[in-house]
Order: structure tokens, then C-alpha cells, then sequence
């Protein structure tokens, strides 16, 4: 049975709070998720959240009551709260009907199935989490076997990264991981590594791609380094017809992705 609580001095909502800082997600090895969606996606893919926070308005929505169901049958905790907490929880003036307080999860590359999948995508030193989220989203739609991230990235459960994932977070297998380990682990076995380059004369549409493809997308402002390239199988530019020199990254590796999934699809 849902408990209620109401006061914004209660202990678990200072401790909720401070989840929004990564400070303290990784003292707690848990993060923030807001918004039915989200959480419906969470539940979908088999992750529950160990305390879920809904609005008393929402409480017989049908999707609300699926959460509540399964997140106390898992042994977690749902509470009952009011909008106003709901926004110091999530941050935002206009709060979703429910968030969710989940355990931080990891994958390592000795548990990828490369054969699971004919594309993955490669993040190096992603700064932007908006960015990460999106390229989660990307990996969800051409069914990519997971996002890698090299170097210092984003955190992946940011609150920032976590909501622009669309719940994508909860279905796309991330690892982090340094270069030199990903590089011994992608030359183990079969593996194209596709660079993003702006220093390549290869049109990303005329170039020959095997799977599986590992799309290397670079820092936002600087690029891969150069040894990096020197890594890559294949180096690939999307011509700039315009005045801008390059593309959002994310918008860089979806476009790639698609004409990796249209290829490997004719």
C-alpha cells in the first residue's frame, strides 16, 4: 500500500533531491526518471524503480496503477505526493505524474554479443548530455547492439540525459569504457570501425560498410584525435553544403545510422 508523504522535510526528499547531483548519484548508485513514459519503458524492459513518486491526480490512471502494482510486488516503495514535490524532485516547473529513484546498472564490453546486432554506436568524450540522450534514442530506433562511450563522458544518468533519452536508457546496452580497452576488445573479433570525419575525402553514402559496424562519433567541438582515425577501418564525411562546418553530433550519428541500416537491409 502506498504511503504519503507531503512535507519537503522529509528525509527521503532531501535524499531524492540530491540525486539531481552526480556527487551524490555515485555515493548512491541510483538516478532520477521522470515522466509515465519513461517509466512505462523502464517497467516494459524488465527495470522497476526501488522507490516511485506519483501525483495523488494520477493515482488511477491505468499505467500508474501498473507501477505501483509491480514496483511493490518487486519490493520497492510507492509513494503518494502532490505536484509541488514532484517539481523539487524533478526540477521542473511543470513535474510529469510520476519519477521514479532506480539503481545505476553497467554492461561490460566481455558481455556484448557483437553478433547481436549489425550496428553500434561509439561516443568519444561526449560532453552534452542532451546529445547522449539523443544518440540513446538513435540506437533504440535502428536497433543498435549499444551506445560505447569512450573517454570522459556525460554522465548517462544525468536527470538531463535520462529525460532526453525517452526512456532509450532502459532498452540500449551502454558501456563505458577507455580506448585502449575498446580497441583490444573490437580487434578480438569481426568489427568495422566507421570514423566521422571531416578529414576524409569519402562520401559517407559511397563508401562500403561491413557489419558489424561500429560508428566512431567524436567529441563535439574538437573531433576524434588523430590517432583515433589512424584506428578507424573506414573514415566517412557527410558533405556540408551550407555555410556550418559540421553537424550536431547527434544528428551526425543518426544519419549515419540509417544509411548503415538501409545498406545492411538491401
Amino acid at each position: 500500500m502506498p504511503r504519503e508523504i507531503t512535507a519537503y522535510s522529509n528525509p527521503l526528499i532531501k535524499r531524492v533531491r540530491n540525486l539531481r547531483e552526480k556527487r551524490h548519484r555515485r555515493e548512491e548508485g541510483l538516478f532520477l526518471a521522470e515522466g509515465l513514459r519513461i517509466l512505462t519503458e523502464a517497467r516494459e524492459s524488465g527495470r522497476l524503480p526501488v522507490y516511485l513518486f506519483f501525483a495523488r491526480e494520477s493515482a488511477n490512471h491505468p499505467l500508474v496503477r501498473a507501477l505501483v502494482a509491480d514496483v511493490e510486488a518487486a519490493g520497492g516503495e510507492a509513494i503518494e505526493t502532490v505536484p509541488d514535490i514532484l517539481s523539487k524532485l524533478s526540477g521542473k516547473d511543470n513535474p510529469q505524474a510520476v519519477v521514479g529513484v532506480f539503481e545505476e546498472f553497467a554492461t561490460t564490453l566481455a558481455s556484448l554479443d557483437r553478433a547481436s546486432a549489425d550496428i553500434w554506436l561509439v561516443a568519444e568524450r561526449l560532453r552534452d548530455p542532451g546529445n547522449l540522450g539523443t544518440i540513446l534514442r538513435t540506437g533504440d530506433a535502428v536497433g543498435a547492439g549499444g551506445l560505447i562511450l569512450i573517454g570522459e563522458c556525460v554522465d548517462p544518468f544525468s536527470v538531463e540525459a535520462v529525460r532526453a533519452s525517452m526512456g532509450a536508457l532502459f532498452t540500449v546496452p551502454i558501456v563505458q569504457s577507455g580506448w585502449e580497452d575498446f580497441l583490444s576488445w573490437l580487434r578480438s573479433g569481426p568489427g568495422q570501425l566507421v570514423g566521422l570525419s571531416l578529414n576524409t575525402e569519402q562520401h559517407y553514402r559511397s563508401a562500403t560498410y561491413a557489419a558489424p559496424t561500429f560508428l566512431l562519433t567524436g567529441n563535439e567541438a574538437q573531433g576524434m584525435p588523430a590517432d583515433y582515425a589512424e584506428a578507424c577501418d573506414l573514415l566517412v564525411k557527410i558533405p556540408m553544403l551550407g555555410k556550418a562546418d559540421s553537424l550536431n553530433a547527434a544528428v551526425a550519428t543518426a544519419v549515419m545510422a540509417y544509411e548503415v541500416l538501409a545498406r545492411s537491409r538491401a
